[in-house]
C-alpha cells in the first residue's frame, strides 16, 4: 500500500462503515449538523447569542486551544499525544513576562514567547525519541516540570508589564468583529490542513500512524518525524501562549490550567483516532467551533464552569469509546448473519 493511499483510506474516521455510504457519509457531515443544532438551540435560549459581537467574543473561547489542536491531531495521527501543552503555555507566559519585565521591545518579547515553547517541544520530543519513553509517560513529567518552574519563580507574584501594542495579539480586530486570534487560527488551519493532506510530510505521518516498523523499512526516518511533530505542538503552544497573555493582560502561574483535556477532546471530537493512522483538520476545525458554541452558549444562560467541565469530560468518554461500541455491533451483526 503506498502513502498516498494511505493518506486517502484515512481521510475518513476508521470507525465510520466501510463501504459505498464513506462516499455519502462523513465524520465531518455529522459535526456540521451537530453544530447546526447547536446554534439553533443557543439562539433560541438566549437572543444574544446571534449579535454579531458576541459571535466574535465566542471565538475567544476556542482560538488558543485550536491552535495546539491542529499540531495535536497531527502528533496522534502519529500514534504519539502530548499532555504538557497547558504547562508549556504557563512557562512560556512566565519567561515572556520576566523578558519583558527587563524592558524587552514587543517582538523580543512575542519571539521569546514562541521559543520557549519550541524548546519545550523540542525536550519532550528527544525525551520520547531518544530515550524510547512513553510519550504519554513524558509529557506527564514535563506537565509537572513545566508548571513547577513557573510556580518556583513566580509564586504568588503576576507580571503585568507588557509593552505598548501587545495588547493586540490577544484583544485586537483586524476588520469590525473579525479579531486578530481568530483570524490567525484560519491562517494557520489552513497551513496544517495543506501540511497534513497535501504534502509528503502528511503522508508520512499517515504511514507512521498506520504502522511505524513498515514506514520505517520503507525509508521514513519515524524519530526524525515524531521529533519535528513535538517541535510544531511546542511551537503552537507559545504561539497561544502569545495571544492567551495578551487577552489577560498578565502572567500567573496558573494560566491555562486544565487545558489539556479540552484541546485532545477537540482532536478526538473532530474525528482523530486515538489509536492513530485516521483524522483530518476539517473536522477538528468544525470540532474547534462546535465545543466553543457549546460552551460559549453554556455561558450565556448561566451554566457553572465546572458542569461545562463534566460535559466536555463527558464528551470526552463518548468521542472516545464510539469506536469500541461500533465495532461491538458490527461483530455481533456479523455473528448474527
Amino acid at each position: 500500500m503506498t502513502t498516498n493511499t494511505i493518506t486517502k483510506k484515512n481521510s475518513v474516521p476508521d470507525f465510520l462503515p466501510v463501504g459505498k455510504l464513506n462516499k455519502f457519509v462523513r465524520w465531518e457531515s455529522f459535526l456540521v449538523i451537530i453544530l447546526f443544532g447547536v446554534c439553533v438551540l443557543n439562539s433560541f435560549l438566549s437572543p444574544y447569542f446571534l449579535d454579531p459581537w458576541n459571535l466574535s467574543d465566542a471565538t475567544f473561547n476556542f482560538t488558543e486551544k485550536a491552535l495546539i489542536a491542529l499540531p495535536m491531531a497531527l502528533l496522534i495521527i502519529a500514534r504519539e499525544i502530548d499532555i504538557s501543552v497547558a504547562a508549556i503555555i504557563a512557562l512560556s507566559s512566565t519567561v515572556m513576562g520576566l523578558v519583558s519585565e527587563l524592558g524587552a521591545p514587543l517582538y523580543a518579547v512575542v519571539v521569546t514567547g514562541i521559543a520557549v515553547g519550541g524548546l519545550c517541544g523540542l525536550c519532550n520530543g528527544l525525551l520520547v525519541t531518544k530515550f524510547a519513553i512513553p510519550s504519554i509517560v513524558v509529557t506527564i513529567g514535563t506537565m509537572s516540570l513545566f508548571r513547577g518552574i513557573s510556580y518556583i519563580i513566580l509564586g504568588d507574584e503576576v507580571l503585568k508589564n507588557y509593552p505598548d501594542g501587545f495588547d493586540f495579539f490577544g484583544q485586537g480586530y483586524v476588520y469590525w468583529v473579525v479579531s486578530f486570534e481568530f483570524v490567525t487560527f484560519i491562517i494557520f488551519a489552513l497551513v496544517f490542513y495543506w501540511l497534513l493532506h497535501k504534502s509528503i510530510f502528511g503522508r508520512r505521518t499517515f504511514a507512521i500512524g498506520n504502522n511505524p516498523d513498515a514506514a520505517y523499512y520503507s525509508g521514513i526516518n519515524v524519530n526524525r518525524h515524531k521529533l519535528i511533530l513535538f517541535v510544531l505542538v511546542g511551537l503552537m503552544s507559545g504561539v497561544a501562549a502569545v495571544l492567551l497573555t495578551s487577552r489577560l493582560g498578565s502572567t500567573r502561574p496558573s494560566i491555562a490550567m486544565g487545558w489539556e483535556l479540552s484541546i485532545i477532546t477537540m482532536v478526538v471530537l473532530g474525528g482523530v483516532s486515538i489509536l492513530g493512522g485516521s483524522g483530518t483538520i476539517g473536522g477538528v476545525v468544525l470540532a474547534v467551533i462546535l465545543m466553543g458554541m457549546v460552551t460559549f452558549g453554556m455561558g450565556l444562560v448561566n451554566i457553572p464552569g465546572i458542569v461545562m467541565t463534566i460535559i466536555v469530560g463527558l464528551m470526552l468518554m463518548f468521542v472516545v469509546s464510539l469506536p469500541v461500541l461500533i465495532s461491538m455491533y458490527k461483530a455481533k451483526r456479523q455473528r448474527q448473519v
